[in-house]
């Protein structure tokens, strides 16, 4: 029976590939309803700061961010995994951490600084984009070292949105959103834009793998469990000093990074001096 809407095709077009599949499997379906969900999420965020609703505006976005975190891995445990499914995950992310995000800050606090605020909350979005452009490129690029797979080039979107809702987090707290802090905001703002699309490596945390100490297991838990309890308890409080916690990390980040390249280039340096070497002995 026909029906008005286009087939499902989770790994695009199969001409030349064998017969269409009649029925998807539901498991390649959740994982891009939780997409769509988020995106949903966000755009709600979205629509509460335009009605002034900033505290649940700021939570739906979070909660946006935390189903596009998901989705993924929801489709790799579930084995669902699709063409389809990756491209909506690139879009949901520019929602989410790139469209919501801003439009909530703007209508907080960056439409008393004018335009100004204005073109601070466009540029987040279009590094917001570009971030997430070129790290879909770069993962295909395989000429990049297996160490490099360890940081980020430039600040995540994730922690992008994280952090470029830091005014509205003091805002929450008590901070009078006057036009002096909105220009001070949208400075901000451009300065986290910067961050998405520097050259600046971000430690991703992949090295600590999958893997952990049993000595460490309790603790691990007993830390989380303690930050979710404080992010219930003291949201705005705990928002704030994570975001804090995130910038302080980078020049860590930027120096373990220096540490690792100048360790391959030495590395480097010393495998070609043992291959002249045994080229000069041969030559001998």
């Amino acid at each position: 029976m026909e029906t008005p809407f286009p087939p499902f095709e989770p790994n695009g077009p199969t001409e030349g590939r064998g017969p269409r599949l009649s029925q998807i499997p539901m498991r390649m379906v959740i994982p891009n309803v939780i997409t769509v969900l988020a995106i949903c999420a966000g755009l709600t965020g979205v629509r509460l700061a335009f009605e002034n609703r900033f505290e649940l505006a700021v939570s739906m976005v979070l909660v946006a961010a935390f189903l596009d975190g998901i989705d993924g891995r929801v489709a790799r445990m579930m084995k669902g995994t699709s063409k389809f499914g990756a491209q909506m995950d690139s879009l949901a992310d520019i929602v989410n951490f790139g469209v919501a995000p801003a439009l909530v800050l703007y209508s907080f606090m960056l439409d008393q600084a004018r335009a100004f605020g204005w073109i601070a909350a466009l540029l987040y979005c279009i590094a917001c984009c570009l971030r997430l452009a070129r790290f879909n490129v770069m993962l295909e690029d395989p000429r990049t070292p297996s160490w490099q797979s360890n940081y980020f080039i430039g600040v995540p979107a994730p922690a992008g949105a994280m952090l470029v809702l830091l005014p509205v987090y003091l805002g929450f707290l008590g901070l009078a959103p006057t036009r002096v802090l909105a220009f001070a905001a949208a400075i901000y703002t451009v300065a986290i834009a910067f961050l998405l699309v520097s050259r600046l490596p971000v430690y991703n945390g992949k090295t600590a793998g999958s893997l952990v100490r049993r000595d460490v297991v309790m603790p691990l838990i007993l830390c989380v469990v303690i930050y979710v309890a404080f992010l219930m308890s003291y949201t705005w409080e705990t928002l704030t000093l994570t975001a804090l916690a995130y910038l302080a990390f980078l020049p860590f980040s930027v120096a373990a990074w220096h540490k690792r390249m100048a360790a391959e280039m030495q590395e480097t340096a010393e495998n070609s001096a043992e291959t002249d070497d045994i080229s000069d002995d041969k030559g001998a």
